[in-house]
């Protein structure tokens, strides 16, 4: 570890030191893009510090942060806080009033920072019964609350800062950096607390995975920056001097990528699907020529591998296809990325070999919150790239499978334990390994290959295992298919419950002289449904007969963050997803 890197607030000194930049954070503010350089992101975060200070914050308070989207006030919230030896809690935005309430006592939070007046009245309403909270700024102005331009004010004056400095001189690699709720699909969330030294350790790991060339890089940040993937990345772009520009929500994603131009984004599986099917669905609209062209292209990128593994004839046709096709792909997305890192979720391997035969290769990484995140990562230079895994374990990681297939990992990324609760934290430790939950295997070359959830996998009444997110990744591979989970535990077959991609089917149903007046309407059509068990029968075919879907059931909503049916990183809650659809099921079982 280098020796001046040993805390989370030594990245941008570090950055201010080595290569300096003029946009170090960029935020978008009423329609314009607003740079904020590396000597005034730390300057606006020793404001914040002496501030703190000076409102009785003291070393290992928490203070909380709640923003909807990534911002520039963010990253110096996160520093101001770390450098008096406070800890940062980041929550997820979207949870509820109560499941705020629930964090911010649990930690018992000194303070609270909010973006906007919709996560403010959440705020309010959960902060009548949390005790130890004090005050709720917002970092938007809003009609009724207090903007952080009171904290600032607050700090402006400099006469405490050599408390500052003696205070930050005093934290430690090993102290307790913050606390993350993880999401999770069952249960209260756990407190992961993770000290400086773990996500220190994993960013100096990571930076030989990733292809950031100081000062010439700029990224797009638009994954949830309370989870600790981005996190974690947002401190590794500070390292290597990327500037950094944060989206303004996820429903601007493509118009902000063709403003920014940025060569690296970190993606998880959904928004890719989403990416493909839009790009998709303009190719089933092209007429003659150009769409035989399009879709002899796709052909060919579906049979993508790396390093020239499909020999000399193939790479001409890649090379025609990148010429005619997948170019106009890379412009529509800016025209600069070269790389996408996907995590949080399993990617559909045709995902990684229809956008890397275009030249943004998508590399899969796999990681979890209690470990910092990353465990391992593909990388495309030195042959570190294999599609179908996620990549070979970080140099300073350590990973071995259990006797029962769990992956089981060690290494200074593994965290402290969870908050308060040391019968959970036993529960996952074995010595110095950390328990995964998830199940997988080493390759002979070294790549590390997720085979499921432990916990996920269930047992038929006829005593035969089945992984579900194996089926639901194929399944999901359907156009016809947005979401689905598969169940089936102690019953005498696996059935699917379905979201089906209704923009999609709604398309095809058109063509078939179909016209619905509601999702309602759309998932109890015949021909929808037959056309649907098409793409089940196919999912099928490429597995055991014990595995095979015998029956599925369509829902008439879509499945999101907001309505508790998705975690924050888009995966199903399946408890949840389960209460809501318990008729499907009976249908499905008891009929």
């Amino acid at each position: 570890m280098p020796s001046e890197i040993k805390r989370l607030f030594d990245f941008p000194y570090h950055q201010l030191k080595s290569h300096p930049l003029e946009a170090a954070l960029v935020t978008k503010y009423n329609g314009e893009w607003k740079k904020t350089s590396t000597q005034e992101y730390i300057d606006k975060a020793n404001t914040i510090s002496r501030a703190l200070l000076r409102l009785g914050v003291q070393p290992n308070d928490k203070i909380a942060v709640i923003s909807s989207s990534n911002r520039t006030e963010w990253c110096i919230m996160d520093i101001g806080i770390l450098q008096i030896g406070a800890q940062n809690v980041p929550i997820y935005p979207t949870i509820s009033a109560k499941e705020y309430a629930y964090v911010l006592n649990h930690s018992e939070s000194k303070y609270c920072f909010v973006s906007n007046a919709e996560l403010y009245k959440k705020a309010t309403e959960a902060s009548a019964s949390v005790p130890s909270l004090k005050k709720i700024y917002c970092f938007e102005e809003i009609a009724e609350g207090t903007h952080w331009s009171e904290v600032l004010e607050l700090g402006e004056d400099k006469s405490n800062q050599s408390e500052v400095d003696a205070l930050k001189d005093k934290v430690k690699t090993d102290d307790l950096a913050t606390l993350i709720y993880t999401s999770g699909t069952t249960g209260l969330p756990k407190g992961v607390m993770l000290s400086h030294r773990n996500i220190v350790s994993n960013v100096l790991a990571s930076k030989e995975r990733l292809p950031l060339i100081t000062g010439e890089t700029r990224v797009l940040s638009f994954l949830p920056i309370c989870h600790v993937f981005e996190r974690m990345i947002i401190y590794l772009y500070q390292y290597t001097g990327t500037s950094i520009y944060f989206a303004e929500a996820i429903d601007k994603i493509s118009q902000n990528i063709n403003e920014v131009h940025p060569h690296l984004m970190t993606v998880v599986p959904r928004l890719l699907e989403k990416i493909y099917d839009s790009i998709i669905a303009k190719g089933e609209a092209l007429t003659g020529i150009k769409k035989k062209l399009f879709f002899w292209a796709v052909n060919i990128g579906n049979q993508y591998q790396p390093y020239q593994q499909n020999g000399w004839w193939y790479e001409q046709k890649l090379a025609l296809a990148r010429k005619l096709v997948f170019s106009k792909w890379k412009a529509a997305l800016g025209g600069n990325i070269h790389t996408m890192v996907s995590g949080s979720a399993a990617l559909q391997p045709r995902l990684a070999k229809i956008f890397s035969a275009a030249t943004m290769y998508v590399m899969e990484g796999y990681g979890l919150t209690e470990t910092s995140p990353v465990v391992s990562v593909n990388r495309y230079e030195g042959h570190y790239f294999k599609i179908g895994t996620v990549g070979k374990p970080l140099s300073n990681v350590e990973v071995k499978i259990a006797d029962d297939g769990e992956i089981l990992i060690k290494g200074p990324n593994v965290m402290l334990g969870y908050y308060k609760d040391p019968e959970r934290t036993a529960e996952v430790m074995t010595g110095d390994y950390f328990h995964s939950g998830d199940k997988g295997e080493i390759d002979n070359d070294g790549f590390l290959k997720i085979t499921g959830r432990k916990k996920e996998i269930f047992k038929t009444s006829g005593g035969k295992y089945v992984s579900p997110a194996l089926l639901e990744n194929q399944l999901k591979q359907s156009l016809f298919i947005d979401q689905v989970m598969v169940v089936g535990e102690g019953e005498k077959m696996p059935a699917a419950i379905v979201q089906p991609n209704f923009d999609f089917v709604n398309a095809w149903a058109k063509e078939q002289g179909l016209h619905f007046h509601s999702n309602e309407e759309l998932i109890s059509n015949p021909e929808v449904i037959k056309r649907i068990q098409e793409e089940v029968t196919l999912c099928n075919s490429k597995f055991g007969k014990w595995e095979q879907i015998k029956r599925f059931e369509l829902t008439p909503d879509v499945w999101t963050v907001d309505n508790n049916l998705l975690t924050p990183t888009f995966k199903p809650k399946r408890a949840e997803i389960q209460k809501k659809y318990q008729d499907l099921y009976d249908k499905i079982y008891r009929t």
